[in-house]
């Protein structure tokens, strides 16, 4: 029998984060701390417009590019809270969570062999979209001397005549990192230099602690060369609503509405009208479940310097990423003894590429009370694994 499968999706390893969440989903009395998805419940505002929608009966298919009412109260919130200007009728979609928007960009922009600059560690789906979309990925190796910060001079690196594109993926998940003014003016101006597009996941940018978030596409000479994505799923606790956005070209958008026209047709009614609801009254909500976040990043760099732990401090998402190499074990032989012996399920960062050897992810999304419980249980550990090298 001819084998059925396509050898490029064959040669896709699956994500390294559910491996310890199967194992975790069988045992008992596990305090996980790896997904990163908001504990909050959806503001009470915000499923009530959900619920009156289907109520009122509005449970049919909407424009391809999503709700014009959503479109434009996009355009309002971006110019509001990111100084950015987009036309809602031709340059923003409304996609099923960002992941989409992820995939229709690259498929949309990439021709075979068309190089993708991925600066890593970093959220596990731009490497495999760019290979199911026949581009090719090249990574870039963040340090943490660096604070996982992109460089200007890591990224002139590693240009080539066939590099077309650069992932951005700040506040960064897993390192909890950020890019300021001055980051992202020096990686603009190598961008518009070897004439690049840019595609700037800021799903995590209402989280951010210290500073506002800036984006890329708001410097000059940039918008016009940048995609921008964005959602719904972690700044107001809205996961399962499965509702993102993509704003960029018209040029570029209008491609990208017709992958999305042929494979998903729209995103949920439902979702969206709820979504208009979000960003009309939702900037409250945003701002106590940042404050909660950022009380809990206090807390986890207060016990790991306690417990003598390395870990450099993260200005936003709601991710921390400690350095474990003083133990001598690899992060998935590390990750695994947690999961076994304290029942604490975290992820190791080889997840999010070869260069998170050596460290964790440890998302806060959690309350205070499981944080308490996971962080006696890894100082336990830490303990254990200190006192048996000791003995060597």
């Amino acid at each position: 029998m001819r084998n059925p499968l396509s050898q490029k999706v064959m040669s896709i390893e699956p994500s390294g984060i559910r491996k310890f969440f199967d194992i975790a989903n069988e045992m008992e009395d596990v305090v996980s701390l790896g997904v990163g998805e908001p504990d909050f419940d959806t503001p009470w505002h915000i499923r009530d417009e959900g619920i009156y929608s289907l109520e009122k009966g509005r449970t049919f298919y909407t424009s391809n590019s999503g709700l014009k009412e959503l479109r434009q109260e996009i355009s309002r919130y971006l110019k509001r809270r990111c100084h950015l200007d987009y036309d809602p009728l031709h340059e923003i979609l409304v996609t099923v969570g960002g992941s989409e928007g992820i995939d229709i960009a690259l498929r949309a922009m990439l021709d075979p062999g068309d190089e993708v600059l991925i600066p890593q560690p970093c959220y596990v789906s731009y490497l495999p979209c760019v290979v199911l979309a026949d581009g090719v990925p090249v990574t870039i190796e963040l340090k943490e001397e660096n604070q996982f910060r992109l460089t200007k001079e890591e990224l002139l690196e590693k240009i080539t005549d066939k590099t077309k594109v650069l992932v951005l993926p700040f506040p960064n998940n897993p390192t909890g990192a950020v890019l300021r003014r001055e980051d992202l003016e020096a990686i603009a101006e190598v961008v518009i230099e070897h004439d690049l597009f840019v595609l700037s996941d800021e799903i995590y940018s209402e989280l951010t602690y210290g500073e506002d978030h800036v984006s890329i596409a708001s410097l000059p000479g940039m918008k016009e060369r940048t995609l921008t994505i964005n959602g719904f799923s972690k700044s107001f606790a809205m996961t399962g609503w499965r509702l993102g956005y993509i704003c960029g070209p018209q040029v570029i958008v209008e491609q990208m509405t017709k992958i999305h026209q042929f494979a998903i047709m729209c995103a949920p009614t439902t979702s969206q009208y709820a979504a208009v609801q979000a960003l009309r009254h939702g900037d409250e909500d945003v701002a106590r479940m940042r404050e909660s976040y950022n009380q809990r990043r206090r807390y986890l760099m207060h016990a790991f310097a306690q417990m003598g732990l390395k870990c450099f401090e993260p200005f936003g998402a709601f991710y921390v990423f400690p350095c474990i190499r003083e133990f001598g074990l690899s992060s998935d032989e590390f990750a695994m003894r947690l999961l076994e012996e304290e029942h604490v399920a975290v992820v190791p960062g080889t997840a999010f590429g070869a260069c998170g050897e050596g460290f964790l992810r440890i998302s806060y999304a959690y309350s205070i009370e499981a944080l308490k419980v996971a962080l006696e249980r890894l100082e336990r550990f830490i303990r254990r694994l200190r006192a048996q090298k000791q003995e060597c």
